[in-house]
């Protein structure tokens, strides 16, 4: 059984539904998932379809480019079709703080996610343990100042040689230039507190907890060359009082970092996420 996912956007019009699973009955597929939206302010039709093929001849490389001529071009779509038989490949970037990296790590080794990670990069030695335990290449590339054009160059050359699919920065503590984001547009994704912009440093729970702040959070998002400006992929918020101490909002934000991050990674794994002009729509 071959199947596979396809998304499309284009600027909305009649009968786009009804051409699409009309094609995919006439390919002989068997539409298992379908969801769509209309962003009524820009006009623009999303869709996200699942389809399963039983033929033994199916190709994906063949339906792509019957889409293409036929569909795509009649209603000028931006598409992209996945078959599920390819796993997508994600690189850990990380430096010191483990909580995500052990939160998705685990998750990975018990099959949760699905995806391949062919290795882990970092600029410190600290989280290099962890990596063994868990049988997974470990890259230590340090970034300095003087060094930083070097350390991309380094990465990247990791990121095309292992056929690299995406990125996640797991409390990667180094600003991407675009020489990455350019290479991976929406295929980074960061994690961080949701402090930001009211409190910014390097002790925002400090800063928060000084103000009796009420709720705390974590926010998930593509990365951009304007920082912490990306579309956002995922959210999450708990409310805190005054009965809780600093440490209290400190283990409540990892604990949201973690989860938040990791159902990011889902829906960006299982092709659920579509961006246009900064925003993202999620699919279920």
């Amino acid at each position: 059984m071959n199947k596979i996912t396809i998304l499309i956007h284009c600027k909305d019009r009649p009968k786009i539904i009804a051409s699409v699973t009309s094609f995919i009955a006439e390919q002989g597929g068997n539409i298992v998932y379908i969801d769509q939206h209309v962003d009524r302010e820009q006009d623009i039709f999303f869709m996200r379809l699942e389809s399963e093929f039983s033929s033994e001849s199916f190709s994906t490389e063949h339906f792509k480019s019957v889409f293409e001529t036929g569909l795509a071009k009649t209603f000028e779509m931006k598409w992209r079709i996945y078959s599920s038989e390819k796993k997508p490949k994600m690189a850990l970037f990380v430096s010191k703080y483990d909580h995500c990296l052990y939160d998705l790590l685990g998750r990975y080794n018990s099959g949760e996610l699905n995806l391949e990670i062919p290795f882990i990069i970092s600029n410190h030695l600290d989280l290099k343990p962890i990596a063994d335990s868990f049988n997974i290449p470990f890259y230590h590339i340090p970034v300095t100042k003087e060094l930083k054009d070097e350390a991309e160059n380094q990465q990247l050359e990791l990121l095309k040689n292992h056929r690299i699919d995406f990125i996640v920065l797991a409390r990667y503590m180094q600003i991407v230039s675009g020489k990455l984001i350019d290479q991976y547009p929406n295929k980074i994704i960061n994690i961080h507190h949701s402090f930001l912009p009211a409190f910014v440093g390097a002790k925002p729970y400090h800063s928060a907890f000084k103000r009796g702040v009420k709720i705390i959070g974590a926010t998930s998002h593509y990365v951009t060359e304007e920082l912490d400006a990306g579309p956002i992929i995922e959210q999450d918020v708990t409310r805190v009082s005054h009965s809780h101490a600093i440490s209290d909002l400190i283990a409540k934000g990892r604990d949201l970092e973690k989860i938040v991050l990791a159902n990011a990674v889902k829906l960006h794994a299982n092709r659920k996420v579509m961006v246009f002009n900064n925003k993202t729509v999620i699919f279920s």
